[in-house]
């Protein structure tokens, strides 16, 4: 009895781990991991061995990736204290769903869920789940899982199976009395291995099916759509069969080969080989194993607490962890660990001289061979590029930020030598703005062009004055059109400057090309490429056929299209253009490690195209973060009057939450068709839109303050624009912390499409329920 009770107590200790793992199959079919050498996550197609793996925010670390089988894939950051999804598709759409200062653990996707163990609160939380899910569960848990419609959980301290949502109780029957150390699930089903037998039970859709009578005491599990498989004892070979069905079909996809674990989704199953962590993945009309080009995948999650480990901790788990006394518990008690490598021979007992001697001479060979053909390399550099004269070179890695140095009289640290005496360094340093990426979140699908002035000049008519679109404190935007036909958006920095206005304009074109060379999504502008030549500096862009969102709110009385712009007789376009920006920022927020704040966000630089599909421009202003939201950076403010954040205009403290604040304003713009600045009657004071709308949205008086150019809304439209209203709100607070984070105001923003369409459950997003400045539409904190 007291052996019973002691391996019982072992199967629960290493349950905990069981549902937080580094593998997880999405649709596609596709298999998201964690590379073992640098914590990236790493996604590839199984269906075609063409195709490499793609890294997802190579500049993020993760601990844990899960998915429920469905459209999208979430992992855990290393430290547990956000974690981000995308979509299989479109791995480079990453948001971060979760950004908190509680530490989570066991992540776990459902078909459109996520549920994840609060490690300080101790309870279970939710999000996208909406009302099917509670807001949290308190307790000690282990084996968090989650399918399509469902999230179960074993108890620590009864090892009994609970369940939560709408499939929840139909799972939870079969498991009613009984006990249970592993825990899997998949599809409708979720699977367990009980205590007092060893035998799998099955619940869901088939209620209390077992596994065959060969499969009993397995060492691990995992379930898919309508099939299981589990690590056979003691070889951890993989056995599967059908859950699903008058009669069970046994078979065993990769005999002979060890696994340290598998993960199951749809019709697919995968297992990470012990001996290299590669990866084998089978289906349920293809029995045989195959291996996917995915990089050596962890073997495990690293915890921080070796004192959890009950069966050991991994050898290997101190090359393996990014973070330094993290370790990886052994998933098995039944077998000895893998070996260990020789350590090299004691200087006490030496190699043969004669062996030693010889490798001696071959080192100072290979050495001295080296280091004169460096010297070499380097008297030749020098000859060519004059690279030994005695200039002091900057790393333009960093975006240079116009206007820093007069942050009290401080130099930027991210500045550049002063006027017309960095022309020639600039040119040898602009090949590492464009090619140097190591800082940024993605580099752009295609190399950026590098124009000559007189293709630049040709394509705009000499800058035409009718070829010209806009000013800005930079330069002058020209509409320019090339030879083989391509439509582009042309900067000019403004020529023949003293040198102190130069060195101005040099730094905002190195910043704002240092990012868009970096930058890339579909809803920041496109960056075509660049020119520099003697004082000209220019940048290239796509063209954006229908102009500013500022130009079809606020529209010249002279303009033709005043009054038939699509966007002035449509609240559901107008809220559309909100949500494609809003993404766009959330990019530079979400994505970027750390984040960028672009700090000029406004009507203005929010680009239409074609297919009135909107673009953030201007990164002239643009640095990078902090990286929390907790903490600030100090300089004095720069940016847009109306729109720019009270902190950083006054205390001068910027962060994330500054482009929040100066969204806020755009989305006050949207409703109200007012300036962010404007005069309520002539002669009057001027007057801030933040001023003119909240009053009337606090009071629940949003109708007098809509823009009566605009239609009537209808019903959906009506709670869509008081969504819009409110979440406006809460971005236009004083208090930085008290804004939300703009992954929540996409969320809020993709319900208010989904309701001007007439179903607030089409809305993709849902809203991150634990956040301390998080939204939702029923529940709007005033």
């Amino acid at each position: 009895m007291t052996r019973l009770l002691l391996a019982a107590l072992l199967l629960l200790a290493a349950a905990a781990l069981v549902s937080a793992s580094t593998l997880a199959i999405a649709a596609g079919p596709t298999v998201c991991g964690v590379a073992a050498d640098n914590a990236t996550a790493y996604c590839a197609a199984t269906n075609n061995s063409s195709y490499s793996a793609r890294a997802v925010a190579p500049f993020i670390g993760f601990s844990q990736v899960s998915s429920g089988g469905g459209g999208f894939v979430c992992g855990l950051q290393v430290g547990g204290r956000a974690f981000f999804c995308w979509p299989t598709a479109t791995p480079d759409q990453l948001r971060r769903v979760y950004n908190g200062p509680s530490r989570l653990s066991g992540l776990a996707v459902g078909g459109g869920h996520v549920a994840a163990y609060d490690v300080g609160e101790r309870v279970i939380r939710w999000w996208r789940g909406g009302a099917r899910f509670p807001a949290q569960v308190g307790g000690g848990f282990s084996s968090l899982v989650s399918g399509d419609d469902f999230t179960c959980a074993v108890e620590t301290n009864t090892s009994a199976v609970r369940c939560w949502g709408p499939g929840g109780s139909a799972v939870q029957v079969a498991f009613l009395n009984t006990s249970v150390s592993t825990l899997a699930a998949g599809g409708s089903r979720a699977c367990g291995v009980l205590m007092n037998t060893g035998a799998v039970l099955c619940s869901g859709s088939d209620a209390g099916a077992v596994a065959p009578r060969d499969l009993s005491d397995l060492a691990g599990l995992a379930v898919g759509d309508s099939h299981a498989c589990g690590l056979m004892k003691p070889n951890h070979t993989a056995a599967c069969w059908n859950i699903a069905g008058p009669t069970t079909t046994l078979y065993y996809p990769a005999f002979g080969t060890a696994f340290e674990f598998l993960v199951a989704g749809g019709n697919l199953s995968c297992g990470l080989v012990t001996t290299n962590f590669s990866l084998l993945c089978w289906s349920t009309n293809v029995f045989v194993a195959s291996e996917v080009q995915l990089p050596a995948i962890l073997p495990g999650v690293c915890v921080s607490d070796a004192k959890s480990c009950k069966c050991g901790v991994f050898t290997r788990s101190g090359e393996l962890c990014s973070v330094p006394g993290n370790v990886i518990c052994n998933r098995f008690c039944d077998v000895p660990p893998p070996p260990v490598l020789p350590p090299p021979p004691s200087p006490s007992s030496p190699p043969p001289a004669s062996r030693r001697i010889s490798k001696t001479w071959i080192v100072f060979a290979v050495v001295g061979a080296v280091g004169s053909f460096a010297g070499l390399c380097s008297i030749v550099y020098c000859l060519v590029f004059g690279f030994c004269s005695h200039k002091k070179v900057h790393n333009s890695v960093q975006p240079n930020i116009a206007g820093a140095a007069d942050n009290g009289g401080t130099p930027s640290p991210y500045g550049s030598p002063n006027g017309l005496q960095s022309l020639g360094l600039f040119r040898r340093q602009l090949s590492r703005v464009m090619t140097r990426q190591r800082s940024g979140p993605s580099s752009f699908k295609e190399p950026a062009e590098e124009f000559t002035f007189a293709q630049l000049a040709a394509a705009t008519k000499d800058f035409a004055l009718e070829a010209k679109i806009s000013e800005g404190s930079f330069g002058t935007v020209y509409w320019g059109n090339f030879a083989d036909g391509r439509e582009v958006a042309i900067k000019r920095g403004e020529s023949r400057l003293h040198a102190r206005k130069f060195q101005e304009k040099e730094s905002a074109f190195r910043s704002e090309l240092a990012f868009l060379s970096r930058l890339h999504h579909k809803h920041l502008v496109g960056f075509v490429g660049y020119c520099q030549e003697n004082d000209e500096r220019l940048l290239v862009y796509e063209y954006m056929k229908n102009g500013a969102l500022y130009d079809h709110i606020h529209p010249k009385a002279c303009a033709p299209s005043s009054s038939s712009s699509p966007v002035t007789s449509s609240w559901k376009l107008r809220i559309t253009i909100l949500l494609d920006a809003s993404r766009g920022i959330d990019y530079l927020h979400s994505y970027a490690v750390p984040p960028i704040i672009h700090r000029d966000i406004k009507s203005s630089n929010i680009l239409l195209d074609g297919s009135w599909v909107a673009h953030v421009s201007d990164f002239e202003l643009s640095l990078m973060g902090p990286e929390t939201e907790e903490t600030h950076m100090s300089m004095k403010a720069a940016g847009t009057v109306g729109y720019m954040d009270p902190e950083y205009y006054g205390l001068h403290h910027l962060t994330v939450k500054s482009d929040v604040y100066s969204f806020g304003v755009v989305m006050l713009e949207v409703l109200t068709g007012k300036r962010a600045i404007f005069k309520d009657a002539e002669g009057g004071s001027p007057v801030s839109v933040v001023d003119y709308a909240v009053p009337s949205i606090v009071a629940g008086e949003l109708n007098k303050v809509l823009d009566g150019r605009a239609p009537e809304p209808s019903a959906h439209e009506a709670e869509a624009v008081e969504l819009v209203a409110y979440t406006a709100l809460h971005c236009v607070r004083l208090e930085g912390k008290d804004r939300p984070a703009m992954a929540n105001i996409v969320a809020n923003l993709e319900t208010a499409v989904a309701l001007c369409k007439g179903s607030a459950s089409a809305a993709g997003g849902l809203v991150n329920s634990s956040s301390s400045a998080g939204l939702s539409i029923t529940s709007m904190e005033l």
